[in-house]
C-alpha cells in the first residue's frame, strides 16, 4: 500500500429489512447529486462514523453493543445515520425497556436535522429522551475497505436489521432524494437495464442478500457466516483491467472487467 494513500475513514451502513409481498425487500436511498462520493447512486443508507459514535459516555446508553470500542462505534453509527438519514430508530425506551413505536418516532424526527448538523449530540439526544441504542437488533454483514487508489476511502462495516413493522422509512431529502423498498432482484435488474446507478459494492452485497429468502433468513445467514474484510484491487490482464475481491469472502463474483477507458 502506497505510503501517499489516504487512511479509510470509519464508517457504517445498515441494510433495513423487510417480508414484501414479491419477497425479501430492503430499504435504499437515492445519493443527492451534490454529494461527491456515489452521487446519484442507489445505495443503503450509512456514512462515515462521528467522533461522539466512539464516546464511552455512550455506553449506558446502548444495548447489546460489542465489546471492541471499534466495532461499538460501528454499530452506533449504523444506528445513528438510519435515523438521521431515512427516520428509522432502533432504540427503546429505557423506562418501559420496549422498542419505540411510530407514534413516539415521530414526535422525535424533530431532533434528525440538529443531530445531522452538530447542533445536539447523540448523548444529549438519547439521555434527554430515556432512549437506548438497541445494538443487538444488528448482524454484521459485510466489511468492505475502499481501495488505496481512490481519493475518499473508508473502511465500512455492513450490518442487516429487521425494520420496525410501526416506523415508517423515509429519506432526508439532504443526503438523499429519493428513497425505495426494493427486492434484491429487482435492484439488480434495474442496475443491468440502465435504470439505476449502484456502485460495485453495493451491487455485490445486493446479490449476496438476493441468497437469502426472508428477512430471517437474511439475519440467520449471516449470523453463521465469517465476515472477511474485502479491499478491492486491480489487475491488469491481456484483455483489458479488472477488479476483484477475495473469493473467499463469499460473493457470487470476485472479479469484474473494467470498462475501457475512452481517449
Amino acid at each position: 500500500m502506497s505510503d501517499d494513500a489516504p487512511r479509510p475513514k470509519p464508517a457504517a451502513t445498515i441494510l433495513l429489512l423487510r417480508d414484501g409481498k414479491n419477497g425479501l425487500e430492503v430499504f435504499m436511498v437515492v445519493r443527492n447529486h451534490q454529494i461527491d462520493f456515489a452521487s446519484g447512486a442507489l445505495v443503503f443508507p450509512g456514512g462515515k462514523a462521528d467522533e461522539q459514535d466512539f464516546d464511552e459516555a455512550l455506553v449506558p446508553f446502548l444495548t447489546g453493543h460489542d465489546a471492541n470500542q471499534d466495532m461499538r462505534a460501528a454499530q452506533v453509527s449504523a444506528i445513528r445515520e438510519a435515523f438521521e438519514e431515512c427516520g428509522i430508530l432502533l432504540a427503546t425506551d429505557m423506562r418501559t425497556q420496549q422498542m419505540i413505536n411510530q407514534e413516539r418516532l415521530t414526535e422525535l424526527q424533530s431532533y434528525r436535522e440538529p443531530l445531522n448538523k452538530g447542533e445536539l449530540t447523540l448523548h444529549e439526544f438519547l439521555e434527554s429522551n430515556n432512549l437506548a441504542l438497541s445494538c443487538e437488533s444488528l448482524t454484521h454483514f459485510a466489511h468492505w475497505i475502499t481501495p488505496p487508489m481512490m481519493p475518499k476511502r473508508f473502511d465500512t462495516h455492513f450490518y442487516v436489521a429487521r425494520a420496525p413493522e410501526d416506523q415508517l422509512a423515509m429519506h432526508d431529502g439532504y443526503e438523499s432524494v429519493d428513497s425505495v423498498w426494493i427486492t434484491p432482484r429487482d435492484a439488480i435488474d434495474q442496475e443491468r437495464e440502465g435504470k439505476r446507478t449502484i456502485i460495485f459494492p453495493t451491487l455485490r452485497n445486493i446479490e449476496k442478500l438476493g441468497e437469502a429468502a426472508s428477512v430471517s433468513d437474511a439475519i440467520s445467514r449471516s449470523k453463521r457466516e465469517e465476515v472477511v474484510p474485502v479491499l478491492p484491487w486491480t489487475e491488469k490482464r491481456e484483455d483489458g483491467n479488472y477488479l476483484c475481491i477475495p473469493p473467499e469472502a463469499g460473493y457470487a463474483i470476485s472479479e469484474e472487467k473494467m470498462p475501457d477507458r475512452q481517449s
